[in-house]
């Protein structure tokens, strides 16, 4: 189930899992591997990791799971188990016809979350495992600069779409769209770029999905920002890109701590102290400093 001590770096390197992570790591699966218990556990994760693989919007409650996780072995527990899936994510990959390079790159969002872990925390473990379990069951592919995700339009994104004229229901197919961090600018061009590979990666691999419109619910969609960016700032530029994906009289969604955790690595900070470094910073930090609040919002584009 598990790659022996002598092979295990290898597998851990190629999900992108931080070198400082990788000796702790190996020298732990000695303690998991003597564990009946938790042995049995991880094949339970896995089992329901990956039961009907490939099916959209299926939550599998992994965190829940690796809560059961003895206390030696909690901070990386999480990590055994998507070494153990991956065989079972590289085969549904395969059965797709999805490259190699977009598995590697899809599944390097572990590596990505520890390094949001240890940067916040100080020290290892697996931010997110939820969030995961997207990519290991074959829901969600690194295509360039961002990240697309199988799945369905809500009833009120729905809604939004059919009031636009554009012939689409709730239920229907739609592109869950996620910027990841630790992966430069978000530019016009490299998202054009991505948005293209997109269009032909789903068209190719899942053909008898037909998706029409990507969505996206992020606080980057904030209409706020615009007060405080350039208008030819590239987060500007990529909310332009969306129309709304919700009633105009709806109540926003709160949401002071998301920018505060993607822009500053620890949604707990507080927020007289954050830094003015840059003009994002600079947005995020002065506009809570001054009694506003931040909201998760929402939209859609044809694709």
């Amino acid at each position: 189930m598990l790659p022996d001590a002598d092979t295990l770096p290898e597998t851990l390197l190629d999900l992108a899992v931080p070198h400082e992570d990788i000796n702790d790591l190996v020298a732990l699966r000695r303690t998991l591997t003597a564990d009946a218990g938790a042995m049995r556990l991880v094949q339970e994760c896995v089992e329901e990791l990956v039961r009907d693989i490939g099916e959209a919007g299926v939550e599998v409650p992994l965190a829940e799971r690796v809560a059961e996780a003895p206390a030696a072995l909690a901070p990386y527990f999480a990590v055994y188990v998507f070494v153990a899936a991956l065989p079972y994510t590289r085969s549904y990959h395969r059965e797709r016809g999805v490259t190699a390079d977009v598995s590697r790159r899809t599944l390097a969002d572990l590596g990505r979350n520890m390094a949001f872990h240890r940067r916040r925390h100080g020290r290892g473990g697996v931010e997110v495992p939820q969030w995961l379990t997207r990519h290991f069951r074959g829901e969600l592919y690194q295509l360039g600069r961002l990240q697309f995700e199988r799945a369905r339009l809500g009833q009120r994104t729905g809604r939004a779409v059919a009031r636009s004229g554009l012939d689409v229901v709730p239920g229907e197919p739609c592109l869950n769209l996620h910027i990841p961090d630790f992966h430069g600018p978000l530019s016009p061009a490299a998202c054009d770029r991505s948005l293209e590979l997109a269009r032909k990666f789903f068209a190719r691999h899942f053909p008898r999905e037909r998706y029409r419109v990507a969505v996206c619910h992020s606080w980057l969609l904030d209409p706020q920002l615009k007060h405080h960016l350039a208008p030819d700032s590239n987060i500007v530029r990529f909310q332009e890109r969306f129309e709304p994906g919700r009633d105009p009289g709806e109540e926003p969604e709160p949401a002071d701590t998301e920018p505060v955790r993607f822009v500053f690595g620890d949604p707990d900070l507080p927020v007289a102290g954050l830094p003015r470094r840059t003009s994002v910073e600079r947005a995020v930090g002065d506009h809570l400093r001054a009694g506003g609040h931040w909201y998760v919002r929402h939209g859609w584009f044809r694709l």
